[in-house]
């Protein structure tokens, strides 16, 4: 049987404050030093994605995990991915969440959606494993290259999302833009429905492999995944140092060729408010039940501890940092 182990959670800001107020707590010492403001708490939300991806299928498995092994009270946050989650993040509305590397970059830079309202602490607990950034159609669609999403109506993930930064980074780097084609702002789900029934031609998908929503429309409809090639291609790895080269499989969704694409790290970041204990004792339950996580979906049988600290944007986070130590 598990043992339980309760952590500390500093309330070092008013967002944090607000926070132990409304979770289970109670006052007096405990792990963290002993500063002033220190309670206990055991909730921990984490934020992921939409319920048909492959964020909220990891998620879900992790939130089990933390409740077995910490004796906590926790919960899965369906969101609209990165961007969103990394503001939960800041306003102390969950302690962890799956974002992309990109997202954390530009958070970091006050820049894209962060313009403006940069974040200044964003501690990482692990790089999980990469995403694939994909351009899905449909055969009767006739788009065979990005160029011919031109007078098409594309799906580019929900408005601010991670799957939006990347839609938004790949079309510039094609020489496109939103005005070249009818963008619409869908989660994976409605996406794929529209698609299957004809109101949509293409949808931009960043998640790992296989995505179920796009597993799902193979089912009735023969898919396609844009390969992305030449001038493009190149621009995107030359200019940005968190893509890197990746392909879609033959056989991934039932089409039998390959594709070229592009892959993008994709971190479990935690709340700047968690003491350093609280964050070992995290990544220590989460780690030490590794198998548990890697059987809930297909890409998650990457993580492993052995890439975890290759963290390309932020700072693995102290807590992670002593736990991953410990591991040699």
């Amino acid at each position: 049987m598990r043992t339980s182990r309760r952590f500390s959670l500093f309330a070092t800001t008013a967002s944090a404050a607000a926070f132990v107020l409304l979770a289970t707590a109670c006052g007096g010492g405990g792990g963290g030093g002993g500063e002033e403001g220190e309670a206990s708490a055991d909730f921990i939300t984490i934020a992921t994605g939409g319920s048909s991806g492959v964020y909220y299928q990891v998620g879900a498995t992790m939130s089990e995990i933390l409740a077995d092994d910490l004796g906590a009270d926790t919960s899965v946050q369906s969101t609209g991915a990165s961007v969103e989650n990394l503001t939960l993040i800041e306003d102390g509305g969950a302690e962890l969440a799956f974002t992309q590397g990109d997202a954390v970059d530009q958070a970091l830079n006050g820049e894209g959606p962060f313009d403006g309202k940069e974040i200044e602490s964003l501690p990482v607990v692990a790089n999980l494993y990469d995403q694939y950034v994909q351009l899905v159609t449909v055969e009767r669609s006739g788009i065979e290259s990005i160029e011919d999403i031109k007078g098409k109506a594309v799906s580019v993930g929900d408005q601010n999302s991670g799957v939006e930064l990347n839609a938004k980074t790949v079309v510039d780097a094609y020489g496109l833009s939103y005005d070249d084609f009818d963008a619409d702002y869908l989660p994976y789900a409605e996406a794929i429905d529209q698609m299957r029934n004809g109101q949509l031609d293409a949808a931009f998908v960043t998640s790992g492999l296989p995505n179920s929503a796009v597993t799902d429309l193979a089912t009735s409809d023969k898919v396609k995944v844009v390969p992305f090639t030449g001038e493009g291609r190149e621009k995107l790895l030359a200019e940005h140092d968190y893509f890197g080269e990746g392909e879609v499989p033959a056989g991934t969704y039932g089409d039998s060729e390959a594709a070229e694409t592009l892959t993008i790290p994709n971190l479990l970041v935690v709340s700047p408010s968690l003491s350093d204990d609280a964050v070992y004792d995290v990544t220590k339950s989460l780690f030490d039940n590794l198998d548990q996580i890697q059987s809930s979906h297909n890409a998650a049988k990457d993580i492993t501890v052995d890439t975890a600290q290759d963290v390309p944007v932020g700072e693995v986070a102290p807590g992670a940092k002593k736990y991953f130590d410990e591991q040699g």
